[in-house]
């Protein structure tokens, strides 16, 4: 038996919006902010990243974020807590590899929809596309990747993950000019996170391990630093100013 909506407290519908917008986020459950070990993630504030979730004035300025590090330190899982605590502030947010949201624009492109397609995407306030680095270097995949940038640039959020820094970004995009005009929108106005810890999946297999055989084996990743990155493109490091 349905209830009509005007059945229900504003507590109640409240939840309902918030039930309805975690549904059509597609977040990977379970990847909140507690569940996150922060004592091993360097390069990350806890403070810094429980203002991004509570707070979201960068979202309403249409800001960006973007965490970049090694395969395995946390990206995706500050991303999606992030977006679980957007989702609860009443925030639309859509959750996707960069690999699925490349093919779904590319099918659109195939059959002339490319603008309907960016367009469906605006109703979500945060885009939080997961993985950029795996997207495949050639002109037709990253030509639609850019149109997307381009398409949301200062009028809605985009949260990226990656494990390469910008200077090695011209492995994601097929020339330099559209690597350089994709990372100058992207910073413009955004908040960059550099995560330098070793690989959780890693330690967890090297803790499983004798005291004598993790003191061997453990090594510790560094990804170039951003500043290094974005001095080779002649962005400031700092978060950029907002406003």
């Amino acid at each position: 038996m349905l209830v009509p909506d005007g059945a229900y407290t504003s507590a109640e519908r409240q939840t309902r919006r918030i039930q309805r917008l975690t549904h059509q986020s597609q977040l990977p459950s379970g990847k909140t902010l507690s569940a996150f070990e922060f004592k091993h993630a360097r390069g990350v504030e806890r403070r810094r990243i429980e203002a991004l979730t509570s707070d979201a004035e960068w979202v309403r300025q249409a800001h960006n974020l973007i965490l970049f590090g090694p395969s395995g330190v946390g990206k995706t899982h500050l991303a999606a807590a992030i977006g679980h605590g957007l989702t609860e502030q009443g925030l639309s947010v859509r959750y996707v590899t960069a690999t699925t949201l490349v093919q779904h624009l590319q099918q659109a492109r195939r059959e002339l929809r490319v603008p309907d397609a960016l367009g469906k995407l605006d109703k979500y306030a945060v885009l939080v596309i997961d993985d950029l680095g795996y997207v495949k270097k050639n002109e037709q995949e990253t030509s639609v990747l850019f149109e997307l940038i381009a398409h949301r640039y200062e009028s809605a959020s985009i949260v990226i993950t990656a494990n390469q820094p910008f200077s090695e970004w011209d492995q994601v995009f097929s020339d330099t000019m559209m690597t350089v005009a994709a990372v100058d929108r992207l910073v413009h106005h955004a908040t960059i996170i550099e995560l330098t810890n070793e690989s959780y999946r890693k330690r967890a297999q090297l803790d499983s391990r004798p005291a004598s055989s993790r003191r061997r084996n453990r090594a510790h990743y560094r990804t170039d630093s951003t500043r290094k990155a974005h001095l080779a493109h002649g962005v400031e490091l700092q978060q950029t100013e907002q406003g």
